[in-house]
């Protein structure tokens, strides 16, 4: 990722790129639960039908577990804006300082199958989850980061946007929650 996005695990202090002005979690909506987890009763069902020496429990105090740990595992993802500064937008581990973001622009989920596929560039950081609507390209200004844009999904593109610009949006302090 070049210069300009490193590993979260590099970043600076806490307090030198301050408090958190926004913050999501790419969680999976509600929606997105019913089919795994009956697909997991499902296939719990039907193990000992064909493996008679499993105990007819196991599958259901097992496989429902892990139908859980996987959907909360697709919603690790955090989006978060820092202030201070050095602000930054830090997309799970990556990162990059808001110097190096240029031109911001909001993709509706109407126009996302484009830019996800004839428009996009193999070199560009990419975070996207299937689940949520629209998309947010935010083109790098760095020379030394062969990175040319960042495309990441967000539930409140604009509020973002706005942000990365370095907008007056009023300030978050919890997880957005839709």
């Amino acid at each position: 990722m070049g210069t300009s996005a490193s590993k979260a695990g590099e970043a600076q202090p806490r307090e030198a790129n301050g408090e958190p002005r926004y913050r999501e979690r790419l969680y999976v909506s509600w929606w997105g639960w019913p089919l795994p987890l009956l697909g997991s009763v499902l296939l719990a069902a039907e193990i000992p039908m064909g493996f008679r020496a499993v105990p007819e429990w196991l599958p259901f105090a097992v496989l429902p577990v892990l139908a859980v740990l996987l959907m909360l595992s697709l919603g690790r993802v955090k989006v978060t804006v820092t202030g201070g500064d050095g602000p930054e937008l830090r997309v799970g581990d990556a990162h990059i300082p808001l110097a190096f973001v240029g031109d911001v622009e909001v993709i509706g989920k109407d126009d996302k199958r484009k830019a996800l596929g004839p428009e996009s560039d193999p070199a560009a950081f990419v975070v996207h989850r299937g689940w949520i609507g629209p998309l947010l390209r935010l083109r790098l200004t760095d020379p030394a980061d062969p990175t040319p844009y960042w495309l990441i999904s967000t539930r409140k593109p604009e509020r973002l946007a706005e942000l990365v610009r370095g907008g007056t949006a009023r300030e978050d302090s919890g997880y957005d929650e839709g």
